[in-house]
């Protein structure tokens, strides 16, 4: 991958489906997956997002996303948030009208992302073996339309989400919180046990596309 620029994006997938996560889970939407990731989560499942990616004009991307006139679009990756373009992307969709997520791995400021669009954080536990790589200050930046999901692999994983829950005052932001457990490692049964046992603060989330399509097929 050569250097992006702030009119050049190093895209992955460009792709529409339904929404497998977040708070809208099951609505259709469009998804942006930029290239490059500076973590390497041990259950990660878009290792394919680590780099490379199809050099595109931020006119190209944006083409492409209004040809499906879908209100909803996600932009992920890898993190999206390492390439300049990121930002002029997310202003022109929310420019076109699109309701915007992005989703982000907490390392990286969000800061400079426009405070309309929709901060997912993905909170990295230990499980992940990224735990220390989180820049905490973005949760003081969350508003009550952003979003944070804790990643768990296990009982370990779970009690660092509750115990990051209370020591960054997560609550107090207003954001959603929810909890996903990685597949083939935590069984979701056992979660919404401790959920319930703990009236965690959480909702349960599934990876929707997973239980829709293989979990290994790209493009969903």
């Amino acid at each position: 991958m050569t250097t992006a620029t702030a009119e050049t994006l190093f895209v992955t997938e460009l792709f529409a489906s339904i929404q497998g996560e977040s708070t809208r889970a099951g609505m259709p939407c469009g998804f942006v997956r930029l290239a490059g990731c500076n973590l390497r989560c041990h259950w990660c499942d878009t290792p394919h997002a680590f780099e490379g990616g199809r050099e595109m004009l931020l006119s190209q991307v944006l083409d492409t996303v209004a040809q499906w006139r879908l209100p909803l679009v996600q932009v992920t990756g890898g993190e999206p948030l390492l390439q300049p373009g990121c930002v002029p992307l997310v202003e022109a969709l929310l420019a076109a009208g699109h309701t915007t997520l992005v989703e982000t791995n907490g390392t990286l400021p969000i800061t400079a992302l426009p405070e309309n669009c929709i901060r997912i954080i993905d909170v990295k536990c230990p499980g992940s073996g990224m735990s220390e790589r989180m820049h905490w200050p973005n949760i003081q930046a969350l508003t009550t339309r952003d979003e944070v999901k804790f990643v768990l692999t296990d009982r370990a994983d779970y009690d660092h989400a509750l115990a990051m829950i209370k020591q960054h005052n997560i609550l107090s932001t207003g954001a959603a919180i929810l909890f996903s457990p990685v597949a083939d490692m935590l069984d979701p049964q056992q979660l919404a046990k401790w959920m319930v046992a703990d009236s965690a603060p959480a909702r349960l989330q599934l990876q929707l596309h997973k239980i829709i399509w293989p979990a290994d097929m790209r493009g969903v």
